[in-house]
């Protein structure tokens, strides 16, 4: 942090912040993967006081787009949703060009948890937990309700339909051309479920657990409001019901509530009845959006400029969401593949040896000598690691079967691949059936055992197990 960027924001501060004597220390709380977050410390005549800034990353004037608005209308949003009762700091101040800081903006400290695991888990929240999922209700309900065109909000924001949100996302998956059939069996399945009937209206488009801050009491506020948009109310609904969100607690609603209580504080609040197989459209939706997420991050790793060990291991990430779509719209009986010894080297050490050998190395030497970043990439390429232990252990016959039922489908001998993409060109230009009993079985058997290998703690295959 030069002396530049201090002597600016103390200026600013100092203009802009009711009773502020000096700026006293700036502190960068994360590298921000989309945004620059610090915490500022001012003097002032009741003694020192916390700012928060939230800034666009180096410090650059963004480009707006109707999927990215900008920091600007994210500090509008903010503002007219404590407007209207949301839970938001208070925002001071919004950077101008003339600042040379950047986009960004200056708003109220509030303390409060946002980690999703530990809002599920910790002792702190046991009594706020029963009732968090009615009050998210009443707060998406209070979102809802903002007046788009007295804010002006209507003219900075996207407005999207959700048909065209699902054949962006099926486009957006298309161009990775990375086949995944349980993909475009699901965006098959939404564009032939889409909502008969729905408003449009201010969209927080990422309101879940671990986008909002939590005290004892309730939500201190509400976070992340970079990719709101105009659209269907419901997607908010869903997308906090989508299992990725639950951290591996069992309660639909966050990890830590029921649907009935998030209708009814969402009912109770809006006078409008909830639907809920429209909710469950954009849980289905919200699985399927994040499958291509997640098979973005990969391909992010193969084109750069991000080469970090996080993007495919984010990346295997897909078969979560997967195998969530399975359980909401195929559930069935499974057959698990055994662990077999899988491909190894004779030689000493085996190739399995060795590979245990340097992920013990990351997870204990390296983990045990680093903190921050590196700490966490050790975690994450020691769980890499085992992932490539578990494909050689049950990859081989996984695949084998895969490949036999694709035959058997469609009474072809080609290799796997070639199948694949047949698989997929049949679910896309509506030849195949989403009925078809033997496709509905095969997408099954394939996607619960691809996520024993990628990540077999995961809960949705404890569920696809218990479904069977």
């Amino acid at each position: 942090m030069d002396d530049s960027f201090r002597e600016k924001l103390e200026g600013i501060v100092l203009a802009h912040i009711s009773d502020c004597k000096s700026l006293v220390s700036v502190d960068r709380l994360s590298g921000g993967a989309s945004q620059e977050t610090y915490r500022l410390v001012i003097e002032t005549s009741g003694g020192e006081k916390q700012l928060a800034m939230r800034r666009a990353p180096g410090g650059e004037h963004a480009e707006i787009t109707p999927q990215h608005p900008g920091l600007d209308v994210e500090a509008l949003l903010m503002q007219s949703a404590l407007a209207v009762g949301v839970p938001e700091p208070e925002v001071y101040y919004v950077l101008q060009r003339e600042d040379e800081l950047g986009d960004g903006f200056l708003m109220e400290w509030l303390d409060g948890e946002a980690l999703g695991a530990r809002i599920v888990r910790s002792p702190e929240f046991e009594a706020i937990r029963p009732k968090l999922a009615y009050e998210c209700g009443k707060v998406l309900a209070q979102i809802h309700s903002i007046d788009l065109d007295a804010t002006g909000l209507r003219a900075r924001l996207g407005e999207i339909s959700p048909a065209d949100f699902v054949e962006q996302t099926w486009e957006r998956y298309q161009l990775l051309e990375t086949p995944q059939p349980m993909i475009d069996y699901v965006a098959r399945w939404l564009m032939e479920n889409l909502p008969e009937q729905h408003e449009m209206a201010l969209v927080h488009n990422d309101f879940r657990n671990g986008n909002f801050l939590l005290s004892a009491e309730g939500i201190v506020a509400v976070l992340d409001w970079e990719v709101a948009h105009i659209g269907d109310p419901m997607r908010d609904l869903g997308w906090i019901c989508t299992n990725s969100w639950r951290f591996g607690v069992s309660d639909p609603v966050g990890g830590f509530g029921q649907y009935e209580d998030l209708f009814k504080g969402y009912e109770d609040e809006s006078g409008k009845r909830v639907n809920p197989d429209h909710v469950k459209f954009w849980e289905v939706f919200g699985s399927f959006w994040w499958s291509v997420g997640s098979l973005g991050m990969a391909e992010h790793f193969r084109s750069g400029p991000d080469k970090t060990v996080e993007r495919p291991a984010i990346g295997r990430r897909t078969s979560e969401c997967q195998v969530d779509c399975v359980n909401l719209l195929i559930p069935g009986p499974v057959e698990m593949v055994e662990a077999s010894p899988g491909f190894t080297s004779v030689d000493m050490p085996r190739t399995d040896e060795l590979l245990v050998s340097v992920r013990d190395f990351l997870r204990n030497d390296v983990m045990e000598e680093t903190t921050g970043r590196t700490n966490f990439l050790s975690r994450v390429a020691a769980n890499s690691l085992d992932i490539v232990l578990r494909e050689m252990s049950l990859g081989p016959i996984h695949q084998a079967r895969e490949l036999d039922r694709l035959q058997k489908l469609f009474q072809s001998n080609e290799d796997l691949e070639a199948l694949r993409d047949l698989l997929v060109l049949g679910l896309r230009n509506k030849k195949i059936s989403l009925d078809n009993e033997a496709l509905q079985s095969h997408l099954r058997q394939t996607v619960v055992n691809q996520i024993a290998i990628d990540q077999p703690k995961y809960s949705g295959l404890k569920t696809a197990l218990n479904n069977a």
